[in-house]
């Protein structure tokens, strides 16, 4: 008896549960889109605020990738070239040094050659050429950290922009029609908000890789410095 009086209960009245189990699977079927379908339904400001975040987010990989490479092979181990310099510095073989500079691709034997081509002048002179072309290695190193520290922060700022933007937009329907539905409102509050999570994700990756690309710089200058100290002191030692 009480499963024929629940029978009646579903097929009978205004809404069976079988409807309301659909408009259910309708409104997930909403809430589940794609954030590209999004971005496509949410008007025009939100398109034009995600061109540039797009473009910030191409040239932060873009960055990322090309400086990551660069500096990882500045950082690669140059084998046992500093062994062979001292054994060329010992045996007066300031050519030979030279040439084995020249032919290692790293900033400390470019920074190293400078310094060999000025033996024979003052210490002071040596050095300083040394730091000049330190100076020229750290600034290809850097080479588009800055752009990259600049699209950091400017990535959730334009993001944010485009949400005010479309709240804006939203506001104004509501302030025109009265009469707008909450869903209606809700959705385009939703859609409102797309380009400030798009901003602050491009702001993280490009944060996250600033600070890896600036500490794996810091590294390459550290063995820089340490390759010009052991190059004076080998230049200091009696019989040279």
């Amino acid at each position: 008896m009480k499963f024929y009086l629940l029978f009646n209960q579903i097929t009978q009245g205004g809404t069976s549960v079988v409807d309301s189990l659909v408009n259910h699977a309708e409104d997930r079927a909403v809430v589940t889109q794609t954030v590209f379908e999004m971005i496509m339904d949410s008007g025009l400001s939100t398109l034009i605020t995600m061109i540039p975040l797009a473009l910030l987010l191409v040239s932060a990989i873009y960055i990322s990738l090309f400086r990551f490479m660069a500096i990882r092979r500045a950082a690669a181990p140059d084998g046992h070239f500093h062994e062979k310099l001292r054994d060329y510095m010992m045996d007066g073989k300031v050519e030979a040094a030279s040439k084995l500079c020249a032919s290692t691709d790293s900033p400390s034997a470019r920074l190293l050659e400078k310094g060999i081509r000025h033996i024979g002048k003052p210490m002071n002179d040596i050095r300083t050429a040394i730091e000049n072309s330190g100076k020229l290695e750290i600034f290809n190193l850097e080479r588009g950290l800055s752009t990259l520290a600049t699209i950091a922060g400017a990535a959730p700022m334009i993001g944010f922009l485009g949400t005010v933007i479309g709240m804006i937009i939203t506001f104004h329907a509501i302030a025109v029609s009265p009469n707008v539905e909450i869903g209606a409102l809700s959705g385009g509050i939703m859609q409102a908000m797309v380009t400030t999570v798009a901003g602050l994700i491009i702001g993280i990756l490009a944060y996250v890789c600033y600070n890896m690309l600036v500490t794996k710089v810091g590294k390459v200058i550290h063995q820089m410095e340490a390759s010009e100290i052991e190059f004076m002191d080998l230049l200091q030692e009696p019989g040279k």
